[in-house]
């Protein structure tokens, strides 16, 4: 069974999403990056919809889902875990594997963390962080900030595509073929003609207005559930010590973290190549046995 697009109403907000392998009962969660869509994680959606039902939101304010009318008190990984909570109402999920690139593994690690809502605690399976933690590092959020707080406007999307590959270096390898699925996924037209990524700007008020979002240690101690950690080798946001510090604290303190480094890639990579999409499909396949062994010893 081939993708389905989507909308539903999370809220009060309308969001749309991708939906691989409706057929299945086993969900999987799979959460693009700040200034990314959700047709980002198609390789991954595609990898494992053979076995798992897999759903890739567009996070409010990017793709299609709606832009907020309330930037300052919405944009924030709060809201976003609201959002996140009530798409499982919405889609009947019990619970669910969560696999997030950089901003989605913060989403991730919030709703795990059960502090903001902490129902959904019990619906968060097991996590991925694809170079995220729970510190990021000043200079790279500021190099964040810079391009996508100020997104360029092109006249041609062979421009606008040359732009990405610039931007969007540090993923790694990618054919031809994806570079052009990535432009074309994430690009909108302006009343003027031009094209510009598809997203709203005022996103990255979220790193002004609230200048600790990112700094989530308190949900990462919380968390219970097998976590594994991708960090891009050459990752200028996750550096080494954020990663030390988590193997020391939370899920690693309890034997549930972890962690490997991705060769060839910075931040963040891409989950587009056989070795990074069998890495994560390996480990939601053995959280996955995992859950159902639990689900049948009597407590």
């Amino acid at each position: 069974m081939g993708p389905s697009s989507n909308y539903v109403t999370c809220a009060g907000r309308e969001i749309h999403f991708m939906e691989w392998g409706a057929q299945h009962r086993g969900t999987v969660i799979a959460w693009h990056g700040l200034a990314r869509t959700g047709r980002d994680m198609d390789e991954l959606a595609a990898h494992l919809a053979a076995r798992y039902r897999v759903i890739c939101p567009d996070t409010l304010g990017r793709g299609f889902s709606q832009w907020s009318p309330q930037p300052q008190s919405e944009y924030t990984l709060a809201f976003y875990a609201q959002l996140a909570a009530d798409l499982f109402t919405q889609l009947g999920i019990a619970g669910a594997h969560w696999v997030g690139t950089s901003m989605g593994g913060a989403i991730g690690t919030v709703c795990a963390g059960g502090l903001v809502l902490p129902s959904m605690k019990a619906r968060i399976r097991s996590l991925v962080l694809n170079d995220n933690a729970p510190r990021l590092a000043p200079a790279a959020v500021e190099r964040i900030k810079q391009y996508a707080g100020n997104p360029p406007a092109f006249g041609t999307m062979a421009e606008l595509e040359a732009f990405f590959r610039q931007v969007y270096k540090p993923y790694g390898w990618l054919s031809d073929a994806q570079w052009r699925r990535l432009t074309e996924t994430s690009t909108r037209r302006l009343p003027d003609g031009r094209v510009t990524p598809h997203y709203d700007p005022a996103m990255v008020r979220q790193f002004i207005d609230h200048p600790n979002d990112y700094e989530t240690w308190a949900h990462w101690d919380a968390i219970e559930v097998p976590v594994l950690c991708l960090r891009g080798a050459e990752s200028d946001l996750v550096l080494p010590d954020a990663v030390e510090e988590m193997q020391r604290r939370g899920p690693g303190v309890r034997g549930k973290l972890r962690v490997v480094e991705v060769p060839g890639c910075g931040h963040a990579p891409a989950l587009n190549v056989p070795d990074q999409l069998d890495l994560v499909a390996g480990f939601i396949d053995e959280a996955e046995r995992a859950a159902q062994v639990a689900q049948r010893v009597p407590a």
